[in-house]
């Protein structure tokens, strides 16, 4: 078996430049008198206009961890370690053994530059801002920052435990939940968990929950994903309702309002026109956007989003967003 697969490494790496696969490391473990081999998938994919750590840290996402040079974490139900080497990006991705390795290789070179949406025209879209001071700074603050495409029920069931809560502690949340209820995954001589599947949260107890830190939060999580287990809200399929109507959906699911519902059209549906507001783009909005008027209805908040930031007032939003929360307030 090892030399067959050692076999289809050499194949691999000899059909493609930039995809190929090898046998990362093995170890013995004497507990469990196991010998475990190791396959991963190293694959380079170019990356212009990204600037990997940044996308990492502006609250898209929650789970992702520094490790050395890069990141390791999670892309669905497969373990990557990420470096960024000027607008290469280097990933080593833990195969699934049910497929070749040149299949696996190229499989995973499509899921990493799906993931990070690497297809945006991101110089497009930022010259589409508005050209006001206050998004100019943020634009200049965020170059290479993209909006990240998650899986759906991961990213609703994430911002469900984010209501209310900084984003260390949603980190240290989404962690709680992967390491019980999730699934144990490797890279190299890392641990990576998986977020758990609808499913198992709805076979959790509420009492399970709230030891992950949710609090009053662990019922809404355990209802949604009820909901979404017994098919009465069906996910995918609502990629095919219209803004408007998503929302709609998305807001009767329990413990998720306007703030969340945008938050999960952006990240999880690709709804680029979608403008969450937390306190934090509250904030900029009333100071930088209002600033002589004493009162702003949360209303006009949204309306004034919708039409002066656009098509792509989600970017603008996150640029907005992750400039306040790390250059205004040092």
């Amino acid at each position: 078996m090892l030399g067959l697969r050692n076999d289809e490494c050499r194949k691999s790496q000899a059909a493609a430049a930039t995809i190929y696969s090898f046998v990362l490391s093995h170890s013995f473990v004497i507990r469990h008198a196991t010998f475990v081999i190791i396959f991963t998938n190293v694959i380079e994919l170019p990356a212009p206009h990204f600037d990997l750590a940044m996308t990492l840290d502006s609250g898209q996402v929650f789970h992702w961890e520094k490790i050395g040079k890069g990141f390791g974490g999670g892309i669905g139900d497969r373990a990557a370690y990420l470096e960024q080497r000027g607008d290469v990006l280097r990933a080593k991705v833990a195969s699934a053994s049910s497929r070749s390795l040149r299949r696996d290789a190229q499989d995973a070179h499509a899921t990493i530059a799906h993931y990070f949406a690497l297809d945006h025209p991101l110089e497009e879209i930022c010259a589409s801002f508005p050209k006001d001071p206050v998004m100019n700074a943020a634009r200049d603050f965020c170059r290479g920052l993209r909006i990240i495409r998650q899986p759906k029920w991961e990213c609703l069931a994430t911002f469900i435990c984010s209501s209310m809560k900084q984003v260390a502690h949603i980190r240290q949340i989404s962690l709680a939940l992967r390491k019980r209820f999730g699934q144990q995954r490797k890279i190299g001589d890392r641990r990576v968990y998986t977020f758990p599947s609808a499913p198992r949260l709805a076979r959790a107890s509420e009492r399970e929950l709230r030891e992950c830190k949710l609090g009053y939060r662990a019922e809404n999580l355990r209802s949604a994903a009820r909901l979404v287990t017994s098919g009465k809200a069906n996910l995918e399929a609502w990629s095919a309702l219209a803004d408007a109507e998503l929302q709609k959906q998305l807001c009767a699911l329990p413990g998720v309002g306007p703030k969340i519902a945008n938050c999960v059209m952006l990240f999880a549906y690709e709804r680029l026109r979608a403008f969450p507001i937390d306190v934090w783009i509250e904030r900029v909005l009333r100071q930088q956007y209002f600033p002589s008027r004493k009162k702003v209805t949360a209303q006009r908040l949204r309306e004034f989003s919708e039409t002066y930031f656009g098509e792509h007032g989600g970017y603008a939003q996150q640029y907005l967003f992750h400039h306040a929360r790390t250059a205004l307030r040092k």
